[in-house]
């Protein structure tokens, strides 16, 4: 199963970054059985999605996010 996995994951890293989140999206809802509720999440992803996409918002490095929530607790 591992070998599978592996694959999988490298195939899917080669995704656009829209796609990445459209499928991780399928992935957690098969996990999910509230529909109210992804429902909910699917809109909100691509509203991020959307102000990344456009500009709207900018995007920072997760190091960078870590060390400003960490400042932030001090």
């Amino acid at each position: 199963m591992g070998n599978k996995l592996e694959l999988l994951e490298a195939e899917a890293l080669q995704l656009t970054v829209g796609e990445r989140a459209a499928f991780a999206q399928v992935l957690l809802a098969s996990l999910d059985e509230d529909a109210e509720v992804e429902e909910a999440w699917a809109a909100e992803t691509e509203r991020r999605i959307s102000d990344i996409e456009s500009g709207a918002v900018q995007t920072i490095p997760i190091a960078d996010a870590l060390a400003q929530v960490r400042a932030s607790l001090r």
